[in-house]
């Protein structure tokens, strides 16, 4: 008789924390991780920071230890390709150089990601969509030789880039189509915070300029025309303008498939025993009443280990607010909660000084937050944030007013005396 057998599709932070999730909580079965990449699971967010400035090596972006899969007798199929699902006979095609396989699977997680998203004409030599850590081994190779850097697309990984590009002491210059970038994740006032930040390190930022076109000189180097018919020469692109979910395979199989793997709050989609997890996943959050993709590491992270235990048959809801930060120079943004798209901040600390929170306020409640250099705020709004609490727009301005007290205390209770 075959042991019961969980499949993973996906090598990075979610697919790597459901194997964990699926051993920590007592399964002893097969346990089979299908990674495209040939690398083990790794950590995306130093790439475009510590391993691309050439502060890190590749070792210290593992999840795991390289011995931590054989210690937990996990299976790693890597540099193959996940090609078709089969849930009514639960089985998994996959394809890898030495030819095409059929795995069967008891439960099938698919944490497929996300790939960048392209733009037409912007290709070639010296131009980079970084993803993976191939994509930012060869970006720090052709940084080591570039004087003049153009970033399309002043969104977290262009701005993380520009800002590694600067501290390598190079000439940077970021091209952002919309007048006010990170109006729908960090909202405007943040936003301009963050790029006064980066025109104070020397960035050439254009706001309301896309890129029209690039051309290669007879001298080998890129030349960028924005859309406001601006030119710039330069040794090499990068390219951040978002990213797309990898559904094809999930689509393929009749999985429902909207903005990413449509999951129940669960993690469990359309099909029985096929999950999903990370940044390819729309969750039901049952908090906020509606689906939601969220490509961020802790978000993928807690997915994983919650998805891990409902594939051994919990039921448990992720409900947890959403949380991220991006490091850039010496300042941290960090956020929690859901900002509306549209919302008028209500501001703790100083703007001009680079450390403030902009708070989401309606109707006595806090329902998110954005910090600039205040990581203790989105920790205590973290917390708050789903609990009951009455609080004034003046209470949030106030710094005298500690945001942990605001949520009512537990009640203690004692037992009787005999």
């Amino acid at each position: 008789m075959s042991r019961e057998r969980q499949v993973i599709v996906g090598g990075g932070v979610a697919g790597a924390a459901v194997v964990r999730g699926l051993r920590e909580a007592g399964f002893d079965g097969e346990v089979l991780l299908v990674g495209e990449e040939p690398h083990q699971p790794y950590e995306r967010p130093p790439l475009s920071k510590e391993f691309l400035a050439g502060a890190a090596d590749e070792d210290g972006l593992y999840v795991q230890p390289a011995d931590w899969y054989q210690e937990q007798d996990v299976e790693l199929l890597l540099g193959t390709r996940a090609t078709a699902i089969d849930t009514a006979a639960r089985k998994l095609s996959v394809s890898a150089r030495g030819g095409t396989t059929t795995l069967r699977y008891d439960g099938l997680l698919l944490a497929t990601g996300v790939r960048p998203r392209r733009l037409p004409g912007v290709a070639g030599e010296r131009v980079h969509y970084p993803r993976t850590v191939d994509d930012a081994r060869a970006l720090r190779a052709d940084l080591r030789t570039a004087e003049r850097v153009v970033v399309i697309g002043a969104g977290f990984i262009g701005c993380e880039v520009a800002a590694t590009a600067v501290g390598l002491g190079k000439t940077v210059t970021v091209f952002e189509p919309d007048t006010t970038p990170f109006r729908r994740s960090l909202g405007p006032l943040v936003g301009m915070a963050l790029i006064g930040i980066h025109r104070s390190h020397g960035v050439d930022v254009r706001l309301g300029e896309g890129v029209r076109q690039v051309d290669r000189t007879t001298n080998g180097t890129l030349l960028v025309t924005s859309t406001a018919g601006h030119r710039v020469e330069c040794d090499v692109i990068v390219v951040g303008v978002g990213a797309q979910p990898n559904t094809e395979l999930a689509a393929a199989a009749g999985i429902e498939v909207d903005n990413g793997i449509v999951t129940d709050a669960m993690g469990r989609t359309c099909c029985p025993r096929v999950y999903a997890a990370g940044d390819v996943a729309m969750q039901y959050h049952p908090r906020y009443g509606e689906h939601i993709r969220v490509e961020h590491h802790d978000t993928a992270t807690r997915q994983g280990v919650q998805v891990a235990r409902n594939m051994l048959g919990a039921d448990e809801e992720l409900t947890e607010p959403f949380w991220f930060w991006s490091d850039q120079y010496e300042h941290s943004v960090q956020s929690t909660g859901r900002l509306p798209e549209v919302f008028e901040p209500v501001v703790r600390g100083s703007v001009e000084d680079h450390c403030f929170s902009a708070f989401a306020w309606s109707e006595g409640r806090v329902n998110g937050v954005v910090s600039l250099d205040r990581p203790r705020d989105v920790l205590d709004v973290r917390r708050l944030v789903f609990q009951e609490h009455q609080v004034t727009r003046e209470q949030l301005r106030d710094e005298s007013v500690a945001l942990k007290r605001l949520a009512p205390r537990p009640v203690r209770t004692t037992g009787a005396r005999s």
